[in-house]
Parts: C-alpha cells; sequence; structure tokens
C-alpha cells in the first residue's frame, strides 16, 4: 500500500509539471582504435545536456538528443578526447563511427594501471549507483556493505567489517592519499559524514584482501578512490530530509577543481528508536580538490577537508519491550541529563606528479590530519524492569505481572582527544617490456594527546552498594591523561612481471619500523593471475599481512597504555574465479574467492556498538576462512543489479585466558576455553541491490537494497575475561526507493521549464526499514531482584519515508 501511494506522488508530480512533446535524434554507430578494432566502454556524452552512455564489447552505442543542434563527446582513458558536432533535423536517425587516436603518455599509464588492476585483487565499485542507493547515512561506504566479504549490522554508521576484521583494520585511498578516521566515537548516532564525498568519486576499487604491497600495514581491506578530472564542467545540489549537499565541478585545458559542501541532519532517522528526547545531530562536510598542469610533465594537486560533527542528545525516556511471546519483559528508563559530542577533523594533502618521461613516473604526496575529538555526557536514569502478562485477549494485557527490579543508570565523561598525523611519501613506476615495476617510501609522524574521565555504571537491584567500610565502589571508571608520540618508517617494491600472453605474475614485499614497537617488518607477497579466455579469469594470493601497533590498539579499556604491544601478523592465502557469460538476455559477472587466514599475533577486542574495545594486555591465535560469491549485471537495460553471499567462520584462541573454577562436587578444575568466536563472527551474509522500471516507463525506476548477516557473538560485561556465550540476532533490513528523472534521455516528454536550466532532474522517496524490523546493535546489561542476568536490546531505526531531489545544471 506505501510503495502504492509512493507511485502515485511520482506520478502526480509528473503531470503538474509543464510537458511538451519533442522528437528525438537519434545516433548509433561503433568507436574504433586506430587498427579498426571495436573500442569498450567508450563514455559518449552530450555536451552540456543529459545524456551519457558506454560502448559494449563491440564498440557500438546508442544515444538520443531532443535538440537539433548538439555536440557529442567521445571519451576514454588512454585516448585523445574527440567531441563532434552534429545539426540534424527532428526524428532523423544518425550512423556516426568514429576512430580514436591514442593518447601516447596516458595510454602507458593505462596499460600499468590495468595490469595492477587485474592483478590487485580487487573488484570495480559501481559509482554511479550511489545516487540510487536507499541509505540511511548517505555516505559512500554504504555501498561496501553490499559487496562481497564485507559484513553489516549497523545502517547509522560507515564503518564496516571485512573477512572477520574489525574497523581499525581498513585503509581507504583517495587519489593514493591515505585517510585517517576519528579515535572517540562510539555509536552510530554520533557518526556524521565519512571523508569520501560521493559526487567527487569517478572511480573505486575495492580488495576483500589479498592485496598488493603497495597498499599500507593493515590486515583487512583496502578501499581505493580516486578524484578525476571532470568530462564537463558541472553543478550538481541534492536536498532532502536528511541533508542537503551542493558540488561545482571545473575543468579547463590546464587543469580542474572539484568543489563541495554537505550537511546531514539525522534527527528524523533517530526518533524511531526506543530512546525518546530531542535529538540535535548537525554535520559538515567541505571539500576541494585543485589540480593544476605546471608543464607537459608536472602537475600538482591539493586536497582540503573539514568535516565537522556536534552531537547533542537531551533523553527524556525509553521504552523497551523484548523477551519471548509467552515471557515478554519491558524496561522503562526516566532520564535527566544531556550529552554533546563534538568532532572536528582537517585535512591537507599536496601531491606533486613528475612523468620523467613517457614510462616512468614519480609522485611526491604529503599530507597532514588533525582530529579534535570531545566526548561531554552527564546522565542519570532510573528505571523499572518488569515482566508483563503476554496474552493479547485479556484485559490484563501488558500491564506488570511481575516486578524485576528497580535501579539507576548514570554515565558521565569529559573526554578530550586531540591527534595530528603528518606523513610525506614518495612513490615511483616505471614500465618495461614485461615488468611493470613500483616502490615508495613514507615516514609519518603521529601525536595524540588523550584525556579520559568518564564513569558508567547500573545500580541493579541493589547489587552496586556501599560495601562494609560504607564506601561506594564504581566499577567502570576511567581517569588517565596520555600523551604519546609514534613514528614510522615504511615502503615497498613491487614487481609485475608478464610470463605469457595468458598469465601474470606479481610479487613485492613490504618494510615497516615502528618506534612504539621497536619492530623491523617484512611482508612478502605474491599474486598469480590466468586468463585461459577473455570472459574467464583465475587468480591465487598468498602473502603476509602485519598491521604494527597504533594509539587505538594499545589503549585499554581502563585507558592504559601498553607501550610493549607487538604488531599482528596474519598468512592469508586466497583463490578465485571471474567468469563473464551472456544469461537472462544480458551480459552477467559471477566472481567467486575462497580464502584462508591464520594469525599468530593478534589483539583480541569486544565491540560495543561502533566502538571497539582492545584487551591489549592479551594476545591471540586467530582463524578465518570462507568463501564469497558474487553475480552482477545489467538485469534491466542501462540499471545495474547484483547478489552476493558469503559464508565465514572466525575464532580466536587468547593465550594464557585459563581460570580456575568449582565443579559440582566442590573440586577446583582448571578450564581451558581453547578457540572462541571472534565478535566479527558474522557466519552468513547475504545482500541484494536491484534496479528495475515501474509502470513500463524508463523514467519510473525502483531500488531495492536488502541485506540480511546473521547473528554476532558477544560476552556480558560481568565476565572478567573474554567471552562468547550471548548473540546479537541477525541483522535483517530492506530499504526501497523510487525515482523519476524528468530530463531522462529516454523520455518522450519532456517539461520545458526544467530543460532550459536542468541536465538532469531527479525525484527520490525512499522508504527505509520497509518491514520495520527491530535490529539490535548492543545491550544494557541488568540483574533482577534473584540476581539473574538480562541482556536488554539496544534497537537500531525503524521504519522512515524519506524524500530528495538531485539536480544537475546545464553547462553554461
Amino acid at each position: 500500500m506505501l510503495s502504492r501511494l509512493l507511485i502515485f506522488i511520482l506520478l502526480c508530480t509528473a503531470f503538474i509539471l509543464p510537458v511538451k512533446a519533442q522528437t528525438l535524434i537519434k545516433v548509433s554507430g561503433v568507436v574504433y582504435d586506430e587498427q579498426n578494432k571495436p573500442i569498450e566502454k567508450v563514455s559518449v556524452s552530450l555536451v552540456g545536456l543529459a545524456g551519457k552512455t558506454f560502448t559494449d564489447a563491440n564498440g557500438k552505442y546508442e544515444i538520443a538528443s531532443r535538440l537539433s543542434s548538439f555536440t557529442l563527446r567521445f571519451s576514454i582513458a588512454g585516448y585523445k578526447t574527440e567531441q563532434v558536432k552534429f545539426l540534424e533535423s527532428k526524428g532523423t536517425v544518425v550512423r556516426y563511427n568514429i576512430i580514436l587516436k591514442p593518447d601516447v603518455k596516458e595510454l602507458d599509464e593505462v596499460k600499468i594501471q590495468n595490469k595492477q588492476s587485474r592483478l590487485s585483487n580487487s573488484i570495480a565499485v559501481s559509482v554511479n549507483e550511489i545516487p540510487s542507493l536507499p541509505s540511511v547515512s548517505g555516505n559512500f561506504e554504504t555501498i561496501l556493505k553490499t559487496l562481497p566479504g564485507v559484513s553489516t549490522n549497523n545502517e547509522l554508521s560507515s564503518q564496516y567489517s571485512v573477512r572477520g576484521g574489525n574497523f581499525d583494520e581498513n585503509l581507504i585511498y583517495i587519489n593514493d592519499i591515505e585517510i585517517n578516521r576519528p579515535v572517540l566515537v562510539r555509536n552510530g548516532q554520533q557518526e556524521g559524514l565519512s571523508f569520501v564525498n560521493p559526487d567527487f568519486v569517478s572511480r573505486a576499487h575495492f580488495s576483500a584482501g589479498g592485496f598488493s604491497a603497495k597498499y599500507g600495514d593493515k590486515l583487512s581491506s583496502v578501499l581505493d578512490i580516486h578524484y578525476d578530472k571532470p568530462d564537463s564542467n558541472q553543478i550538481i545540489v541534492t536536498a532532502g530530509l536528511l541533508g542537503a549537499s551542493a558540488t561545482i565541478k571545473r575543468s579547463y585545458q590546464n587543469g580542474f577543481i572539484l568543489f563541495g559542501y554537505r550537511f546531514k541532519d539525522n534527527s528524523n532517522i533517530l526518533s524511531t528508536q526506543d530512546e525518546k528526547g530531542s535529538y540535535t545531530p548537525k554535520f559538515h562536510d567541505v571539500q576541494l580538490l585543485w589540480q593544476q598542469n605546471i608543464s607537459s610533465k608536472l602537475n600538482i594537486s591539493t586536497l582540503l577537508n573539514f568535516n565537522s560533527g556536534r552531537f547533542k542528545l537531551v533523553p527524556q525516556s525509553r521504552e523497551t519491550v523484548f523477551g519471548t511471546l509467552e515471557s515478554p519483559l519491558r524496561l522503562k528508563i526516566d532520564y535527566e541529563g544531556q550529552e554533546v559530542d563534538n568532532y572536528n577533523l582537517f585535512g591537507a594533502a599536496v601531491t606533486a606528479v613528475y612523468a620523467i618521461h613517457k614510462n616512468t613516473t614519480l609522485k611526491w604526496i604529503n599530507s597532514y590530519f588533525e582530529s579534535i575529538e570531545r566526548e561531554h555526557f552527564d546522565i542519570d536514569g532510573a528505571y523499572i524492569f518488569d515482566e508483563i502478562y503476554p496474552n493479547f485477549n485479556s484485559e490484563t494485557f501488558g500491564t506488570v505481572k511481575v516486578n524485576r527490579g528497580i535501579g539507576a543508570y548514570y554515565n558521565y565523561a569529559r573526554n578530550h582527544l586531540n591527534s595530528r598525523l603528518a606523513s610525506t611519501e614518495l612513490k615511483f613506476e616505471k614500465q618495461l617490456k614485461k615488468h611493470d615495476i613500483s616502490a615508495g617510501a613514507r615516514l609519518e609522524e603521529g601525536r595524540y594527546k588523550d584525556n579520559l574521565n568518564e564513569y558508567y555504571y547500573i545500580d541493579s537491584a541493589g547489587y552496586i552498594l556501599p560495601n562494609k567500610d560504607n564506601k561506594l565502589y564504581i566499577p567502570n571508571t576511567v581517569f588517565t591523561e596520555n600523551q604519546l608520540t609514534i613514528h614510522t618508517i615504511s615502503g615497498y617494491i613491487q614487481d609485475i612481471y608478464e610470463l605469457n600472453d595468458k598469465t601474470d605474475v606479481q610479487l613485492g614485499t613490504r618494510i615497516n619500523y615502528n618506534s612504539l614497537s621497536g619492530e623491523l617488518l617484512f611482508s612478502p607477497r605474491l599474486l598469480i593471475g590466468y586468463k585461459p579466455a577473455e570472459n574467464k579469469f583465475w587468480h591465487f594470493t598468498a602473502g603476509i599481512y602485519q598491521q604494527a601497533p597504533s594509539y587505538r590498539s594499545i589503549r585499554a579499556v581502563d585507558g592504559e597504555l601498553n607501550l610493549r604491544q607487538k604488531a599482528q601478523r596474519s598468512y592469508n592465502f586466497s583463490t578465485g574465479y571471474d567468469y563473464g557469460f551472456y544469461g537472462l538476455g544480458t551480459k552477467l559477472t559471477f566472481t567467486t574467492e575462497a580464502y584462508y587466514k591464520y594469525a599468530d599475533r593478534m589483539i583480541p577486542y569486544a565491540v560495543d556498538n561502533i566502538r571497539i574495545k582492545y584487551l591489549s594486555y592479551d594476545i591471540a591465535k586467530a582463524r578465518t576462512y570462507g568463501v564469497d560469491f558474487s553475480i552482477g549485471g545489467e538485469f534491466v537495460k542501462d540499471l545495474i543489479s547484483y547478489f552476493r553471499l558469503s559464508l565465514m567462520k572466525a575464532d580466536q584462541d587468547i593465550i594464557g585466558d585459563s581460570y580456575t573454577k568449582k565443579d559440582a562436587n566442590g573440586q577446583i578444575i582448571t578450564i581451558y576455553p581453547g578457540y572462541l568466536k571472534r565478535p566479527t563472527d558474522q557466519r552468513v551474509n547475504f545482500s541484494v541491490f536491484f534496479q528495475d522500471r515501474l509502470l513500463r516507463s524508463p523514467t519510473y525506476k525502483v531500488h531495492i537494497n536488502a541485506l540480511y548477516g546473521s547473528r554476532l557473538p558477544i560476552g556480558s560485561p560481568q565476565n572478567k575475561i573474554y567471552s562468547d556465550n550471548y548473540y546479537i540476532p541477525a541483522y535483517k533490513r530492506i530499504d526501497i526507493g523510487f525515482s523519476k528523472d524528468f530530463l531522462d534521455k529516454n523520455a518522450a516528454h519532456k517539461p520545458k521549464a526544467l530543460g532550459k536550466y536542468f541536465s538532469s532532474f531527479t525525484l527520490y522517496a525512499e522508504v527505509f526499514n520497509l518491514l520495520n524490523i527491530n535490529n539490535t546493535v548492543s545491550y544494557l546489561w541488568l540483574k533482577d531482584v534473584d540476581n539473574n542476568q538480562f541482556a536488554i536490546p539496544n534497537y537500531l531505526t525503524g521504519r522512515q519515508l524519506n524524500l530528495k531531489l538531485i539536480l544537475k545544471f546545464k553547462n553554461q
């Protein structure tokens, strides 16, 4: 019923706007290279108008213009861009073939990139689908949660877990610049806009493991993003119930400028949670990229970013019903106080690229990131914990059956963290006849100043009371001041060698020295790629991945620093297969990869919402193995859809975690827990991103994003040792969106008033959490009067309607 209503709204909007019938001019043809071979994936676009397509595997294209006078631009990396002007009568069908000439310098770079992409064990992210993906957070990283190997259980956060790893084990690069992220953020409510501006992204690749040596020293994954020169000048404005953004793209002969501003307000979404109150989440992001070609061999680019977030909550009350149908339980809390958190991040990077000659490049990257994070909360709560009558047909339904406890809740913090990260890096790439050689060296300094002052406890059924000395014991108290400086020297060298036309081998190693641990780390990596046919590709990877201790990993739950911590180390192996084929009337791509990871030195941790609590003084052995499957393609013309399934098991054995207890006979025995499930042991992940057209019209579309993640292990905070005897239930969520582009290239009728100013005018109506499922992100732990422990779920967001409008202005 709700979807029909949304379609009706879109239909009404379409007919309210004035329309005028227009006859299209259709242009089709083939794009060739100088050897008369067709070129695939050439961008064919209408300059200054809405309309863009790509050539298929046979170099064929087809595009339509509503104007008699128009210009087509043909562009692809490695070839010179061509622009062709047309002046045709309405209704004309034009056949136009074109030959693109190679851009020698750029083509050499593309050959290197293509070979390295094929051997980077990564997949291309469908960046063009991001505006259509229904998303609560609005961050670029949302699309990663639909990819193989990525686990999810929190729609509010841009953080993600990959193949059993945690959030801190993921690398993010923008134009080869490694991006830093805040430390103190503890839940998705506080998290605002991620560093990546989706409107800037021109291409992106994601590796879920087995990545090459040129990437940094992390254990799990790499997201490699590029902000490239735009095809044309453009202004994009997005406005919706959850925020707004504006992007300006300017391209000129010797460079380009990208400027963007984003704003986000989550108050509508947060109002669907059990905890009621006044939510004021305000997030801002300003980003600028300027690249200037100094000469034919040298260009310099500057990336600037300021990201600000302020989260304020004045809680009033909470009511959570949980348990079973036979024995429902209810928690009621009345609050006093407030929470005010501020997160500010400034980032700057300057990159110089010098082409020594056509197949040799030198790149110098300098970056600086500073974050100022503040957490202030002082919240008191009084709660009543009851068992209620379950009979729907009885007058007593919902009334109190048994009172389980009455108590108080206290949460206080004054946490301040300043961090500064400065680095300089040199990268070198050279292409020989059968070798692509690359190397790099990086110097980095990190400074941290951390003041922690927080306490938290629940007076649960009186089990926290003054002891015999009449002193109140508060167990969860942190009060410490830390100052630390870490210097890191790292480097890599790798070679891609072409054994024959079908087989390539990539061999490389990383080296890392960290002043904190004093270790010199070597991490060799191997990747073999075999392509028996154009539509088939096999690969095998093996390597050692090491992650040096960071400020985040050495800080224990009590705020103390383990300055003797050593690097985490994992031995990774994987094999995969990619297969392209025609089915269901379209070209589909099937990928699968099996992997095994063994870590002989891992720092165990617990996860609370999105906060990672390291057991910094412990060491564990860990195992992770699984298999990923994915299939995708244009099930509907020009609309990408894909399905993925991931199966995984992740466990760990904490060294020296044995303990003693009394058995049934009163004898003291020693317990050896052995391998326990890791906090990220999500055995099954399944996702669907599907797009279709509605009402047999090319301008009405539906976009469905469905996610399923099986249950996650969790331990009670009452246990003094790591445990995995509780579970967070499976994460199940469906978001759906409907859209209409009033100026779609395939539309026969377009509003003349809109076409005068805009190249695209797209309205979206989205329903988040369509089935209104209560997904649990963490627990509040209580004991009743009989000393029985209960885990009260903290639910994520409920069903919510969102509207947004994306405008692309005409190129003036």
